[in-house]
């Protein structure tokens, strides 16, 4: 398994392979870092270029996203597709997941403490945080990002490459567009739509990009 990145996110990544006990095989990869070592921990090897990864991917191709940024993660699952990896979710083995009609998206990172009700629809290369709640009928798009302990209600939309702050409450119903930002803390009890960022109890858009 290639872990995309080697620094902050990437290290959240680790510890769902260290607590399945399957860090066996396991590498990083940072080509931009000039001060990164050749060992994260002195343990996992770094690869630091493409004919590096070609190369692992030749009898391990299965790779996962260590990068928060939802752009970055769309451009680099690409990328890493063509050099012949195979997209791979990370689930930490202390998430909650329903047992009946979840679907969870290729390249997804689910960590600890988060809860999936039945009936969820998880779009690709999207991050579940620490103790965020999704519950019944609830979709979210490809590669948006839900922070630690953030709330979504029954049957609410959230789109593609949206972020969701800590904490942050979205109703039942409510529909989210993409590429827009609730702030840490919001309760969003009405739709709010594409590339806008919301904040307040209850929130309210201030500002569009």
């Amino acid at each position: 398994m290639l872990i995309i990145g080697a620094k902050g996110f990437a290290k959240e990544v680790l510890e769902i392979f260290h607590q399945k006990d399957e860090t066996q095989n396991l590498h990083f990869y940072d080509d931009v870092s000039a001060d990164i070592p050749d060992y994260l921990y002195e343990k996992f090897k770094i690869l630091k270029n493409e004919d590096n990864a070609r190369a692992l991917f030749e009898d391990h191709p299965e790779f996962t996203l260590g990068i928060g940024n939802p752009q970055l993660r769309s451009e680099l699952a690409e990328k890493f597709q063509n050099l012949g990896g195979k997209l791979t979710s990370s689930i930490s083995k202390f998430a909650e997941i329903g047992s009946f009609g979840v679907e969870i998206g290729k390249g997804c990172n689910i960590l600890g403490g988060a809860k999936i009700s039945n009936d969820a629809k998880i779009g690709q290369g999207t991050i579940i945080y620490y103790n965020s709640i999704i519950t019944h009928d609830v979709v979210i798009g490809d590669f948006s990002e839900i922070s630690p302990g953030a709330t979504l209600l029954g049957r609410c939309e959230i789109g593609k490459f949206v972020k969701i702050g800590a904490g942050a409450i979205i109703f039942p119903d409510v529909k989210i567009g993409d590429y827009s930002v609730i702030a840490s803390g919001a309760v969003v009890r009405n739709d709010i739509p594409a590339n806008c960022m919301a904040a307040g109890v209850p929130a309210e858009i201030k500002k569009t990009f």
